[in-house]
């Protein structure tokens, strides 16, 4: 992908952050570049900026704990941040989901 070029994103939300947005479950962003975990979460928390710190820690941009992040049926929770998504994410086919975890025992 051209490093120029904006693609449009799908991301599915979960209630809570649905709320906090004032959203639907699922958003667009527009991602210049590759389209990678950080990319999505910059363009998210530029244009829900109700976001920011929720998703990931805004002074170490590391994941919330109790949030995980899917594409295509894959958890990439644990992955670099910078790393390429799948292309059906980058192509707009399938969304990059944030789930809530649940805790407890």
């Amino acid at each position: 992908m051209n490093p120029a070029e904006t693609t449009r994103i799908r991301v599915v939300l979960p209630l809570h952050l649905q709320r906090l947005a004032r959203v639907g479950s699922e958003v667009q962003v527009d991602v210049s570049g590759s389209v990678t975990q950080r990319a999505i979460l910059d363009a998210l928390e530029a244009r829900y900026p109700a976001l920011r710190g929720t998703v990931r820690d805004q002074a170490t941009g590391i994941r919330r704990p109790l949030l995980r992040f899917f594409a295509c049926s894959e958890d990439y929770s644990h992955e670099p941040p910078d790393a390429p998504l799948p292309k059906a994410v980058a192509a707009g086919t399938e969304p990059f989901l944030i789930v809530g975890a649940i805790a407890g025992g």
